[in-house]
């Protein structure tokens, strides 16, 4: 129903922000790492997400950016995993620290998110390591014509780890290379990679 909200904040929270548009307020459940990025009286887009909990009952959820609404979306269509159990992991988790945590099977990161247990944890992996094995498909970007840095240049499987932190965002692998491509891999960290080629990607 709608893809953004852009307006004036006119009140912020750590749960929630209004954004003023066009006369008419409208109330955005957010994560605590969107709420930090944002300031009252600013010009502000909100990339939204509208759920209905219950019938006749509805409730829009704003990102910061279009990264955070994609995992928002991906994290939800984890069986178990609703609405709240989303932002909450959200605001404990940057979208390629979320990433990171599930190619790296590491549960107890996931799991410090409030109202997120051991179980929902290794759940989220689970199932979003099952679709990044699904859409790693070399032929995609084979066909595509990326050249990728080599193996060497990489340094001890950075590559690797940083197409499939993408591709847990929802990102193709071909998208992923294209992104990736140029980047010194050796003088820059695994998480300062991913938020460079982030930057590329939107």
């Amino acid at each position: 129903m709608f893809y953004y909200i852009q307006g004036e904040l006119t009140f912020l929270t750590l749960d929630y922000a209004v954004i003023d548009a066009g006369g008419v307020g409208y109330r955005l459940t957010i994560s605590q790492r969107t709420s930090q990025k944002l300031r009252v009286g600013n010009t502000t887009r909100l990339f939204t997400y509208l759920s209905f909990p219950r019938e006749g009952d509805m409730e829009l959820f704003g990102f910061h950016t279009e990264t955070e609404l994609n995992t928002f979306k991906m994290l939800i269509g984890v069986s178990g995993v609703g609405p709240k159990a989303g932002i909450s992991i959200l605001s404990e988790l940057e979208p390629d620290q979320l990433a990171l945590a599930v190619i790296n099977e590491d549960s107890k990161a996931i799991s410090k998110a409030n109202g997120i247990g051991a179980k929902t944890a290794a759940r989220i992996i689970l199932e979003l390591k099952d679709k990044l094995a699904k859409g790693a498909d070399k032929n995609r970007l084979i066909s595509s014509g990326v050249t990728l840095p080599s193996a060497k240049s990489a340094g001890s499987g950075k590559m690797s780890e940083a197409l499939d932190a993408l591709m847990v965002l929802g990102y193709s692998r071909a998208e992923a290379g294209h992104a990736l491509s140029g980047l010194d891999m050796e003088k820059t960290t695994l998480e300062e990679c991913i938020r460079l080629a982030l930057k590329k990607l939107m």
